[in-house]
């Protein structure tokens, strides 16, 4: 076991649980062991909320200004170790070190957003009446929790925890069992940064935290990263605690090509979008639209698949179970009668031979129905539909039951807008293949991509955090009395 065994981190301190229920955690990139993360109990959650709530009220009443002083040092210190981070989150995840590195450099960036908080929580006043005025002000709401997933170990934390604790909450995380290294890591950065103990608390475990974390009469919101299904059913649990809750969901999103698109651009980055982090992110391009003849296209695209080697410039997928599932997606697309253009199954890697490895796929002529059109597979696969006209492909789109992302590939400004108009999705990229909002936009789709009011990054995450108060205040007697009194 390279690393030593996971422990929660409670009260600015790693604790062991009051669990002996342990999971293995295996780096995806060669099968070998990494660590163990505990399971933790109720008890754990109960600790955790214990040490939130008791570093609240010094933390909320530190003013915003001072607050955002230690996400000034943690963006420092997050990138001083840019080099250490990206390894922790290749090894544990699969993904290639490049990618790692741009997960980190994403940290840095919402953590650039959090420290600009001051200046967009500001509050209004009117002098409502003569002598009389009107205040709203942004108050944190107390002690919160994310739930996050295995793709991103230290961008989704980070997509809530600047945000979160800028604004005054103090915040339990709660990692996927699959990935836990990387939020211990970040837990000593943000102590180092200065962070006052209790308030960044992290609690390991599976669903039966989940579930305690969406009970918990002491959690006052919850916000989640995950699958559709498992989205719902946190959403549903929270909510019926009378939680503030946000869940993003799964994806399939939609890449229309139009004949007039550029060749060997759109070939890039539909190859990019489809592979990137080996398919493992809600923002993949999984399902192509293919508009009229773009055969030319299709066959680079196939070349770009090409030059994409397990192992080499294509990450792992997490798992033995992944792998399995995605390869059967594919022999069931064929025998379906779609026609595999690339074939990404039975990869093994050299010197790797116990990783998790799927090849780009590109599959052609599938149809709408199939599995593979409809499913998220979240693996390095893309289906091609065929239509004649953009009508027919939006419909295809708009009949997808998510709505994370759709892009257009064209040189036509006004198809374009006729896409972005009509398309049903919460994100859409003209010429863009993974169309994710920068900051201070706001990350977030529609649909069953995302269930609950608001997103979880940029502006729009403010209002989720936050609480608004209205105060009225009247000092000169000589107003008088009227129907304000």
């Amino acid at each position: 076991m390279k690393y030593t065994a996971v422990q929660n981190y409670i009260n600015g301190h790693f604790v062991t649980p009051s669990t002996d229920r342990k999971l293995d955690v295996i780096s995806p990139i060669d099968g070998n062991l990494l660590s163990t993360v505990p399971m933790s109990t109720n008890n754990d959650l109960n600790e955790a909320v214990k040490a939130a709530k008791a570093a609240f009220p010094a933390w909320s009443r530190t003013p915003i200004k001072e607050r955002v002083q230690v996400f000034f040092r943690y963006k420092y210190l997050l990138e001083k170790n840019l080099k250490e981070l990206a390894e922790l989150c290749s090894e544990e995840n699969g993904k290639t070190y490049s990618e790692s590195v741009a997960e980190i450099e994403k940290c840095i960036e919402l953590t650039e957003f959090a420290v600009s908080l001051p200046q967009l929580v500001t509050g209004e006043v009117l002098e409502v009446s003569k002598g009389v005025e009107c205040r709203t002000e942004h108050v944190p709401i107390g002690v919160v929790a994310s739930i996050v997933p295995f793709n991103f170990p230290a961008m989704v934390p980070n997509w809530t925890i600047p945000n979160a604790i800028a604004l005054g909450n103090c915040m339990i995380i709660k990692p996927s069992e699959k990935v836990p290294l990387c939020c211990g890591r970040l837990a000593e950065l943000l102590k180092e940064a200065g962070l006052p103990d209790g308030v960044f608390n992290i609690v390991h475990g599976d669903v039966e935290i989940v579930e305690a974390i969406c009970d918990h009469p002491h959690i006052e919101a919850v916000s989640f990263v995950g699958s559709t299904k498992v989205a719902k059913l946190v959403y549903q649990r929270a909510t019926k605690s009378y939680k503030r809750c946000l869940a993003l969901g799964g994806a399939k999103n939609h890449l229309m090509v139009l004949p007039d698109a550029k060749p060997d651009m759109t070939a890039q980055n539909v190859a990019a979008s489809m592979s990137g982090c080996a398919g493992q992110r809600c923002m993949a391009a999984s399902a192509m639209i293919a508009v009229g003849n773009v055969d030319n296209i299709i066959s680079k695209i196939c070349d770009e698949a090409k030059k994409i080697i397990p192992g080499k410039n294509l990450g792992a997928v997490i798992s033995q179970e992944s792998k399995v599932r995605i390869e059967k997606y594919i022999t069931e697309a064929e025998h379906q009668g779609a026609k595999i253009l690339v074939d990404g199954r039975n990869v093994t890697v050299e010197g790797k031979e116990y990783g998790y490895y799927v090849g780009p796929t590109v599959i052609d002529y599938v149809t709408p129905e199939m599995s593979v059109a409809k499913e998220e597979i979240f693996g390095p696969v893309i289906s091609i539909m065929r239509t004649e006209t953009v009508d027919e492909a939006l419909v295809i789109e708009n009949a997808n039951p998510y709505g994370n992302a759709a892009s257009v590939f064209t040189q036509n400004g006004g198809m374009a807008r006729y896409i972005i108009d009509r398309a049903s999705a919460g994100m859409i990229g003209v010429n863009v293949g993974v169309p994710v909002p920068r900051e201070p936009f706001s990350f977030g789709g529609w649909n069953e991509s995302k269930f609950g009011v608001g997103d979880i990054t940029g502006k729009s995450s403010i209002e989720f955090w936050t609480k608004l108060k209205k105060s009225t205040t009247k000092w000169n007697p000589e107003a008088g009395v009227n129907w304000m009194s």
